[in-house]
């Protein structure tokens, strides 16, 4: 459509290096569409997680278009929205917060991109038994996700034991037939030991955020290992599950498919997934 154009903002901390922006704006070239998407860094701005609302409402009066949500904002942000899409309520968070006619309806891409990656990345996987590391925003849409593929057994640890509970609890009232339990980092020697599966959603190896969320001597061949994290593309952890014989799902698939649901729900046009995991495929050869 001639003329047509977005401004879209990503909000969070450390989100200056994301490689989110040059997917979107990609994608929106390849549409013959003027697509600007620029990171607001909490960090940079000198603000807090919990002025996120006020963020988007300053955005919304200068033009923006939407925005996306990333750690540590998508649970706060939700006090902050006029409307919240089924999924995104489920989940307690959002990670796309769009401006319908002046309203703020907010939406999380973060389930079905966890989702797609893992279907496409680790097909045949055992979801028989499954270790959740992290239980923030991003944490729960990757137990959505899990069970919603199937996964029986579903343990969630976070440093913040009351913060596991809650999830569990939640998680396991809108899934009946898994079970679904929370656990402390004390536990993951016992849990990895039987378990077939195990997923960081914790913010833990990402650039700003360096290390790994489990002890390295803890994997085994027998399980597979998926990093959410995908800034870098190869975390600590992906490294060292990769070094123990595991199947390893890196972030870069998950990225791909939440930024292209992201773009979907922003500008009504059915993004190339193909092409846009191409795209980043390039950006990580380029360093970015």
């Amino acid at each position: 459509m001639v003329g047509e154009s977005y401004l879209v903002g990503l909000i969070g901390d450390g989100v200056l290096p994301s490689l989110t922006p040059p997917m979107h704006e990609a994608e929106g070239d390849a549409h013959g569409m003027r697509y600007l998407y620029r990171p607001l860094d909490l960090a940079v701005l000198g603000r807090r997680a919990d002025e996120v609302g006020a963020i988007i409402a300053e955005g919304r009066a200068l033009g923006f278009s939407a925005f996306n949500v990333t750690h540590p904002c998508k649970r706060e942000v939700l006090s902050a929205l006029d409307e919240v899409d089924p999924v995104a309520a489920g989940v307690g968070a959002a990670n796309t917060v769009l401006i319908v006619d002046g309203k703020l309806v907010g939406h999380n891409t973060d389930v079905t991109g966890f989702a797609s990656a893992l279907a496409a990345g680790l097909p045949g996987a055992d979801l028989g038994s499954v270790v959740l590391i992290g239980a923030g925003g991003a944490g729960g849409a990757v137990a959505h996700a899990l069970l919603g593929a199937g996964v029986a057994r579903l343990a969630i640890v976070d440093v913040v034991p009351a913060s596991a509970a809650r999830l569990a609890a939640d998680t396991a009232a809108a899934f009946p037939a898994a079970r679904v339990s929370s656990a402390a980092p004390a536990d993951l020697a016992a849990l990895l030991a039987d378990a077939d599966g195990l997923v960081n959603a914790s913010f833990v190896g990402m650039h700003s955020h360096p290390g790994i969320p489990v002890d390295a001597t803890l994997l085994h061949p027998g399980l597979w290992v998926a990093d959410i994290v995908y800034r870098p593309v190869v975390t600590e952890l992906v490294a060292a599950a990769r070094a123990a014989g595991c199947r390893v799902l890196d972030g870069g698939q998950m990225a791909v498919g939440q930024a292209a649901d992201a773009f979907r729900l922003i500008t009504g046009r059915e993004p190339d997934r193909a092409r846009m995991h191409a795209h980043f495929l390039d950006l990580v050869a380029q360093g970015r």
